[in-house]
Order: C-alpha cells, then sequence, then structure tokens
C-alpha cells in the first residue's frame, strides 16, 4: 500500500537506525512533539535501540493531555445541566476533573454525547433548539480549522443554541518555553506533521535561529521518525540549526492557506494555561469579539471555575520531559488507566499511556534532570 507499508519496512528502518549510529559521535537528546509520534517510538523500541546515540525526550504534544484542570471542572458543569448536551471526542470523557469524569456525569444521566466532528455538534444544535448544545474544542492548531468551520456555520446560519467550549493551544511558544528553562537539555526537536500540515513551518524558522537548535517535521511512522531523527542528527553534527521537512509528501512549508485563513478569520492568540506547566502567554486561541456569542466560558459564565493540579500527579514533569513516565511515583500503583491521576495515563496520545499499554515497567531510579 503506498505510504504506508513502505514507511513501516524493517529493514529500511534497521538501515536507518545503522546511518544513525554510525553518524552520531556523541549522544544527542531530541524531544518528539506529538503524542503520536511518542506512540510510535515505544510501540516499536526505537529509544532502546538508539540508546547511547540519541535519548528522545517526550513533549507536551497531547492537546487531551495538556487540558488544564479547570478546563475539565468547566466541562462537567456544562454536562451536569440539564439544559445542555455537551459534545466532545470520545479522548476526552475518561479525563478526571477535581471530583470525577464526563462518563461519571453521563452514568448520572448528563447527556453526554461523542461526536466525530463539530459539524454534528452544530447539526445536533439544529434539531434540538430546546436545548444548549457545548462542542469540547480541544486540540493543537490540527482540529482548528474544523472548530473554526463550526463557528462560521453557526453564524452563517443562525444557531443561536450552538457554542464552544475552547481549549486550544498552539506549538510553537510551548517549545520556546520549553527552551527558555535553565535547565533544558534539548538539542533538536522533532516537529509533528499534522499540526505543521495546516500551518506550515515558517513559525519555527525563529525558533531555529534564536534558540540554535534543529527542527525537523515528521511523519508518525518507523521510517518517518528515523529519518527525521538521522536529519536532526546530522544537523547538530555539523554544528547546523534549520527547520527541515521530512514530510514533504503532506506538509508544505506555507501550510494549507485556506485553513490557516480560515482559522485567523474565527480565532485570536491569547494567554492559555497548561496542564501540569501553567499559563504560557501567547500560546492559545481564543474566539474573536465578533463571535464571543458563540463562547461557552461566556454564554455560561463559566470563567469563574478555577481549579489546583492534584500534586500528586506529575504530569507537568512527564509533558515537558523532565521525568519519563515510569519514574513517576504513582506509575502503575495509584496511577493505571482504570484509576487515573492525569490526562496523560487515560489520553490515545498520553505518554503515561504509551508506557503502560507497550509493557514498560515502572522503574525505581532517580528522575532525569530537568530539560
Amino acid at each position: 500500500m503506498k505510504y504506508l507499508d513502505e514507511y513501516r519496512d524493517p529493514a529500511i528502518a534497521r538501515g536507518l537506525v545503522d546511518r544513525i549510529r554510525s553518524t552520531t559521535t556523541r549522544s544527542w537528546a531530541l524531544m518528539e512533539v506529538c503524542g503520536g509520534q511518542t506512540h510510535t517510538l515505544v510501540r516499536q523500541g526505537i529509544p532502546e535501540l538508539l540508546a547511547g546515540s540519541v535519548e528522545l525526550i517526550h513533549g507536551p504534544g497531547c492537546p487531551v493531555c495538556v487540558t488544564p484542570l479547570e478546563q475539565i471542572d468547566r466541562a462537567l458543569a456544562l454536562a451536569s445541566r440539564p439544559d445542555v448536551i455537551l459534545t466532545s471526542f470520545g479522548d476526552m470523557l475518561r479525563v478526571p476533573g477535581s471530583t470525577c469524569d464526563l462518563h461519571a456525569i453521563r452514568a448520572r444521566g448528563g447527556n453526554v454525547r461523542v461526536v466525530y466532528s463539530p459539524l454534528d455538534a452544530l447539526e445536533l444544535a439544529r434539531n434540538n433548539p430546546d436545548k444548549q448544545v457545548v462542542f469540547f474544542a480541544v486540540g493543537f492548531e490540527t482540529t482548528a480549522p474544523a472548530n473554526a468551520m463550526a463557528v462560521w456555520e453557526a453564524h452563517r446560519r443562525k444557531v443561536p443554541n450552538f457554542s464552544l467550549l475552547v481549549s486550544h493551544v498552539t506549538v510553537p511558544p510551548a517549545m520556546e518555553a520549553i527552551l527558555s528553562t535553565p535547565a533544558s537539555r534539548v538539542q533538536g526537536f522533532l516537529a509533528a506533521g499534522h499540526v505543521c500540515t495546516v500551518m506550515g513551518y515558517t513559525e519555527y524558522e525563529p525558533i531555529a535561529a534564536q534558540w540554535k537548535v534543529p527542527i525537523v517535521v515528521t511523519g508518525f511512522e518507523p521510517v518517518d521518525l528515523l529519518e527525521g531523527i538521522l536529519m536532526c542528527v546530522t544537523q547538530l553534527e555539523e554544528g547546523r540549526h534549520e527547520v527541515e521537512n521530512q514530510y514533504a509528501r503532506v506538509v508544505t512549508r506555507a501550510g494549507t492557506v485556506p485553513a490557516r485563513t480560515l482559522v485567523e478569520r474565527i480565532f485570536e492568540v491569547g494567554d492559555r494555561k497548561w496542564r501540569g506547566i501553567g499559563t504560557i502567554p501567547m500560546s492559545g486561541l481564543r474566539l474573536r469579539p465578533e463571535f464571543a456569542d458563540f463562547d461557552a466560558e461566556f454564554r455560561f459564565g463559566l470563567r469563574d471555575i478555577v481549579a489546583e493540579e492534584p500534586a500528586e500527579c506529575c504530569a507537568g514533569d512527564v509533558l515537558t520531559g523532565r521525568i519519563k513516565p515510569t519514574q513517576c511515583p504513582m506509575f502503575g500503583t495509584a496511577c493505571t488507566p482504570s484509576t487515573p491521576l492525569g490526562a496523560p495515563m487515560v489520553s490515545g496520545e498520553g505518554a503515561c499511556a504509551a508506557y503502560w499499554q507497550y509493557g514498560h515497567g515502572r522503574v525505581t531510579s532517580a528522575p532525569a534532570e530537568a530539560v
């Protein structure tokens, strides 16, 4: 199958591993930004194959994982209202809030529905004019165009009972926040191909230049990632710090211009809180004032709901790469997929979920130094 089998070819993968090992003269620390990349790397055992040549640090690239606790609590408050139908992608239902999760609210009779697109939620609002339909809009730049389209269509069709609970974050400010940490060990990035499919990669060029780190856009198959790692360590060995595009079969430098234009029409950039990390300035998207009628936080007065992250959960340390999931004292004991303390254990892109799913046992060694 074109663009699938060849990117999972074991012989090609082994050849790339050998080339990475022969290229490196020392061990380099690279951060993959996307949780989808993390799952492929861990599932295929790539960190172990490259041990001694490359250390792979898992970054804050899971949108479900970085959604802050207070935003989950706001969703729980909405789902508990008899006049609201709360809609969401399925991976949000298991994320714990301060007291429970959306599954528990639904079990108690809350009208919580899984949809596959925000446009499905919009259609639900049109078919249920006596209910307020809210879509929990979580994600990086990848999902922003679909959410922007839903708001635009609600505005155009004059659907008054539709709104978004917006929790969009953007990648470049998070990368800069990590690099600005004094103890950062990150020497290069593997950037997420799906984000760059929408946004292109021009935003990464100033980061590479300012911080002198190579950034390579990659896909999500094993050969994609190994080739991206090779490109990144080659730059490091040669003393270069550029943005390169391994995922050229999908990504262009300018991205998908119509999608970017729509996002900029509906959303504006603002400060956003990240789970376990805190507020990163100008790192999120919020609805522009002219579309405030579709903002669920404004419509339902939710901005007074605040929450502190549980101290026993090390999500922030995992999401910023300061520790591996197995270095959290709660991993596999108090925190499991059936009793999660935080989103990284239950999200389909969470690093903790990847380590649990693919059989990494608990490690009792001391945490790595901060990145």
